[in-house]
């Protein structure tokens, strides 16, 4: 299988999925084309459904240029909804949208998923954020992944932002990660014996006719070869773009410190993939108000205390990457919580929706340069 793992730099690239509204009613609007027509510079893309766009910053050396790039495009993609009459919102999920009433992008791939998966593909009305990390070396991308499997729980808990469903609340902190689990070829992937033990699986899959190739793959880590990169997938798109930044930021030191490992000759822990499983339900389902295994000691320990030690280890390898300043927007979860918890406040006030959605709408779009 071609690669190419060529990035020395640990570069990153953030890709957030947006909800594309009525500006009056705040409800799904199938508008997509709308926000097409009149794009030159191809920076908003479509996704499956019609009230669905995509942001997508280039290569980015630093988490500071990433921030650049994806202000502007927030703002780009607000101000042409504005224009048209919409809005622009993220979060995990809409809080009251239905799945019956979107459309599928007329597109020869959305078709052939929907053809594939029916039910199951039309009721994805979620939203993700998903960040890039570009690396040097094919063996090092695989064992980069595998070694992310393990902190995938606790990007989850730290990101969880979408606690409503049809209109009402579902008791997750992240009701996006059970929507998306009912795709195949989701949730924590395998674990990988080095660069041909993988390449060798996804051939075995791609000549048996399953699917075209690797990008159908749709765990929360995956290693991207086209693009030379390690893609994280497993974090609700965030309201609040300091909040998106912190988390590139934290993602970005993960990677470093399991690169520097692979170059120092040091393996990876080796845990069961049910526990691992078990802890990504455990934050969905309580983000940073309870508690997941700490894998190393086989002990519950409190989520919020497992994500502060995480935090603290890996702001030294932040600090090489020039990214630390960035860790605030982690430092800003931990203390006032995550976009559920944002959420839940807001509705507990008058138990209305519209009201959480104008909130979600107006934290959206940046107004400060970062």
């Amino acid at each position: 299988m071609e690669h190419n793992f060529t990035s020395s730099g640990f570069t990153i690239g953030v890709e957030e999925e947006l909800m594309i509204m009525d500006a009056e009613t705040l409800e799904l609007s199938n508008a997509i084309d709308q926000l097409l027509a009149d794009d030159d510079s191809h920076t908003i893309k479509p996704e499956l459904m019609e009230s669905v766009c995509e942001i997508a910053t280039s290569p980015c050396a630093t988490t500071a240029e990433a921030a650049r790039e994806l202000t502007g495009l927030r703002r780009e993609v607000a101000t042409r909804a504005r224009e048209k009459g919409l809005a622009i919102g993220s979060a995990g999920t809409h809080p009251t949208a239905l799945w019956e009433d979107q459309r599928i992008v007329a597109a020869p791939r959305y078709r052939e998923l929907i053809e594939a998966l029916r039910f199951v593909a039309r009721q994805e009305l979620i939203f993700g954020m998903h960040v890039h990390v570009g690396l040097d070396d094919a063996e090092k991308a695989i064992h980069v992944a595998n070694g992310m499997r393990v902190h995938v729980p606790v990007l989850l808990a730290l990101s969880c932002n979408s606690p409503f469903w049809r209109g009402d609340a579902t008791g997750l902190q992240s009701t996006r990660m059970p929507i998306f689990r009912a795709f195949p070829r989701v949730g924590i992937p395998p674990k990988y014996d080095g660069w041909d033990d993988y390449a060798r699986r996804i051939d075995f899959m791609v000549e048996s006719g399953v699917m075209e190739d690797y990008t159908y793959l749709w765990y929360d880590v995956r290693p991207h070869p086209q693009l030379g990169t390690v893609e994280i997938r497993a974090c609700d798109s965030q309201t609040r773009f300091e909040h998106t930044i912190g988390l590139t930021a934290l993602i970005q030191a993960m990677v470093k410190e399991l690169s520097d490992r692979f170059d120092d000759g040091k393996e990876l822990g080796d845990y069961p993939w049910e526990m691992l499983d078990e802890n990504k339900f455990l934050a969905a389902r309580y983000g940073m108000d309870g508690e997941l295994v700490d894998l190393p000691r086989n002990e519950r320990v409190q989520t919020k205390e497992l994500a502060r030690r995480l935090l603290d280890r890996l702001r030294e390898h932040a600090q090489d990457l020039g990214s630390d300043g960035d860790l605030e927007g982690i430092e800003d979860l931990l203390a006032r919580g995550n976009g559920a918890h944002r959420q839940r406040v807001v509705f507990e006030a008058n138990h209305d929706l519209h009201e959480v959605m104008a909130e979600i709408v107006e934290a959206t779009v940046p107004t400060l340069q970062p």
